[in-house]
């Protein structure tokens, strides 16, 4: 069964759903399908879930938890949910593999009250419950922390009425030691027999040292032939550990030398705001499918044609600076006109989202990532 939601849902998706009659809550997101004759009412959605022995759950967006969270309440999926989206109970599941990693939950009363001296430095910190990189900083020193604390406050105002509690909540807060190295991503479930499956491997390059944004992420066959096997290994010991099965999830982690620390993952999706279908246009895997019909990549055939190329997906993501509500305009032809090769572009509704534009790109060589990294994004934006 697929639960639609906001941000953002693709046309892949949605033919994808019609073209294998797959169930669909009945919500003001279904109507993106249109006439469509698989729609479940709450009713039947939740008898669904708890007869069916192999249900399988999708949802494109974290929007949807709340519904999940307070309506499959008889099932065990809420509380798997609750396992990764705290990000306390997420970093205690995770103790046996790593017994020594520091971290701390507090009240953000409690962090707002706190001086800094007694923490563990460099940490980062973030929401207990979060999405994309909201309330998300570095830490090195106790001045920051105290400047930190101020934007945190900023940061509470301009999301508050975005997203829902399940998705965001500003009520507590975790320190957690800074984990070194790049980060990657991965699109993966565990299948009914519980083993992990990956269906893309993700690079996520950062400006500096001080970046914390959801700009750029890329994929390319050098990648997966490094990183399949190292990270299969580490999902499959996290999904005995918490015991999944019939499961997707987004997971984010860092690797240093032969150091793999997960940063979250995030459970019932892949990559948001559909930005998991690069897979589709980098390897031919429509994801969806992959998923639902228990079916694992066959990554020696998909990567035998494959070069030096990079896929990946861009978010022009609104400067801070700029009030979204003052916007007049989006240039979106001069903003196109800087990239080489857009596979997909998806406009946004700036005036409600953090974005104007998402893009689905190839790339030929690193310095075209590069460059969307630095791009300026207020040069397209009329105020």
């Amino acid at each position: 069964m697929f639960i639609l939601n906001p941000p953002y849902i693709s046309n892949l998706l949605t033919d994808t759903i019609k073209k294998n009659n797959y169930t669909v809550l009945n919500n003001e997101a279904a109507k993106a399908l249109g006439t469509y004759n698989f729609l479940l009412s709450d009713e039947q959605a939740i008898n669904e879930a708890f007869n069916n022995k192999g249900f399988k759950l999708y949802t494109n967006s974290e929007n949807s938890l709340e519904w999940i969270i307070k309506n499959l309440d008889k099932t065990e999926i809420p509380e798997k949910i609750n396992l990764f989206k705290d990000k306390s109970k997420f970093r205690n599941l995770l103790k046996p593999i790593y017994p020594n990693f520091y971290f701390k939950e507090l009240t953000y009363e409690e962090l707002k009250n706190s001086d800094g001296a007694n923490f563990k430095y460099p940490f980062i910190i973030k929401p207990a419950v979060g999405f994309l990189s909201f309330g998300v900083y570095p830490v090195h020193n106790t001045d920051e922390f105290k400047t930190i604390i101020n934007n945190l406050d900023n940061d509470i105002e301009k999301f508050k009425d975005i997203f829902p509690k399940e998705v965001v909540n500003a009520s507590n807060f975790l320190i957690e030691e800074m984990i070194e190295g790049d980060e990657y991503a991965i699109d993966a479930y565990y299948n009914k027999n519980g083993e992990g499956v990956i269906l893309n491997i993700f690079h996520h390059p950062f400006f500096d040292a001080n970046d914390v944004s959801d700009r750029v992420y890329y994929t390319s066959k050098d990648i997966i032939i490094k990183y399949l096997n190292k990270f299969e290994n580490l999902i499959n010991k996290v999904g005995k550990l918490a015991d999944l099965k019939n499961f997707p999830m987004h997971l984010e982690l860092r690797v240093k030398d032969d150091n793999i620390i997960p940063i979250e993952i995030n459970p019932m999706r892949f990559a948001g705001w559909c930005d998991v279908d690069v897979a589709y246009y980098a390897y031919g895997i429509n994801i969806y499918e992959y998923y639902m019909s228990d079916k694992k990549p066959n990554w020696e055939e998909i990567l035998k044609n494959k070069g030096s190329e990079m896929y990946y997906f861009t978010g022009a993501d609104i400067p801070s600076s700029i009030n979204r509500q003052d916007i007049k305009s989006v240039n979106y032809e001069k903003y196109l006109s800087q990239i080489n090769e857009p596979l997909d572009i998806r406009k946004i509704d700036y005036k409600t989202k953090p974005l104007f534009a998402i893009v689905i790109g190839c790339a030929r060589d690193k310095s075209e990532i590069k460059t969307l990294l630095d791009m300026d994004l207020s040069q397209f934006i009329e105020i």
